[in-house]
């Protein structure tokens, strides 16, 4: 009886299968408008189960009897963990084809969306945001990557801009919509509404993209590897005020909208919950907001561009101080436009000032990023609490002025050796 050969030789001796891999898609065709829908439904989905907890934070004071310090922990805790899974799944997400990657994170998150709006306790309800955050790590750390493996290299830039704006309208839809339900039913029907709108985006999604390559194993790399470069991107002075510029403007940003919605629903305002909601529209000009600054930076420099976005979230704090709604709206666009113009500019600064493992860069910034959002979001309930909105705006003026520094210090040229 003769050994058996190998299962390795054997196939490395077989002639390869057909290929089910989809070429790249290039603009004007059908191929690209399947994909560019594919990836708005992905950040659709995606940031909206993030953020539909801030317009609700109010109704959880009240439905578990917690303070709003403690109901802050529902979006917080989802983006702490968010910004820990984003590390991981860049390191592990290449075992798998991006797609399932993609597919999976949203079906799990909006499942999970279901269980928050079915908790009948306070610790569920942060159990279920938590795991949302767990299982969303997949979407920012491969959407990119994803992208690039499905449309020609000529039409990516412009694919991109489809997917960043389907966050943003995540994002705003997550807060907006779900607060104008609550106008017509209660906040569990509408966090289950959301979570059955998602999980169809997630259905469209999987019909729509093509299959992705799993990648080659022979080019992973060890995790070993991957803390040894993070630590080299964290040890490079040029690219530390930029990490602390993400963590400080997400985390002012989110502070505001948390605590503000406090202050609006009660006297001398009295805001409804679909109008307290609509403040979140402010995103729209944000979206507008972003791909300007990226032309103005190519331009007149991108310090410039960050400082002005500071000084301009800046001067719209310094407005919700005062009175009349009408100021405190227009304090609200002014920040929202300031958060989108620092993170559009300090974002892709990022990748240009590392020297090399860009996505590891990107990585770490987006690690800055939502731990800002976690740790600045939940702290500023103990300014609310000891003070009020003029406390938390306060505390988010000393944190905007640091800021501020650090752009200064991110434009100055240092000479800092690349690894």
């Amino acid at each position: 009886m003769l050994p058996r050969t190998p299962t390795s030789t054997t196939s490395a001796r077989r002639p390869s299968a057909p290929s089910s891999i989809a070429p790249l898609a290039l603009p004007g065709t059908r191929a690209y408008q399947r994909v560019s829908v594919a990836f708005f439904l992905v950040g659709f989905a995606s940031f909206s189960l993030i953020y539909c907890a801030q317009p609700l934070l109010t109704q959880f004071t009240v439905a578990y009897h917690v303070s709003p310090t403690q109901s802050a922990l529902a979006l917080s805790v989802t983006t702490g963990l968010l910004a820990f899974a984003i590390l991981l799944m860049s390191a592990v997400a290449d075992r798998f084809t991006r797609r399932s990657v993609l597919f999976t994170s949203m079906v799990g998150a909006a499942l999970l969306t279901v269980a928050v709006s079915l908790a009948p306790t306070w610790p569920l309800v942060l159990l279920a945001r938590a795991a949302v955050g767990l299982v969303l790590g997949g979407v920012p750390a491969v959407a990119m990557a994803a992208l690039a493996e499905v449309i020609d290299s000529r039409a990516l830039g412009r694919a991109m801009g489809v997917y960043v704006g389907g966050t943003a309208f995540g994002g705003m839809i997550g807060r907006v919509g779900v607060g104008a339900m609550m106008e017509v039913t209660s906040w569990r029907v509408a966090l289950a509404v959301l979570a059955g709108t998602c999980l169809l985006a997630a259905v469209g999604f999987r019909w729509l993209l093509p299959a992705t390559p799993r990648a080659d194993r022979r080019t992973e790399t060890r995790l070993g590897d991957h803390v040894r470069i993070w630590w080299q991107h964290l040890s490079f002075e040029l690219l530390q005020p930029l990490f602390v510029l993400g963590f400080l403007n997400l985390g002012v940003f989110v502070a505001v909208f948390n605590y503000l919605g406090f202050r609006l629903t009660v006297t001398p305002y009295h805001l409804s919950h679909a109008q307290m909601s609509l403040l979140f529209a402010a995103y729209l000009f944000g979206v507008v907001a972003s791909p300007l600054s990226g032309a103005v930076a190519d331009r007149f420099g991108r310090a410039k561009v960050v400082i002005f976005g500071v000084l301009t979230s800046l001067l719209g704090l310094l407005m919700t101080l005062a009175a009349p709604l009408t100021a405190v709206v227009l304090g609200v666009i002014l920040m929202t436009c300031g958060f989108f113009v620092t993170h559009a500019v300090v974002s892709g600064w990022v990748g240009l000032v590392a020297p090399s493992h860009r996505g590891h860069a990107s990585a770490l910034y987006l690690l800055a990023y939502y731990l800002g959002s976690s740790i600045v979001g939940l702290s500023g309930g103990l300014f609310w609490s000891a003070g009020g909105w003029s406390a938390v705006a306060g505390y988010v003026g000393v944190l905007l002025l640091l800021a501020l520094r650090f752009a200064v210090l991110a434009r100055r040229p240092r000479s800092a050796e690349p690894f």
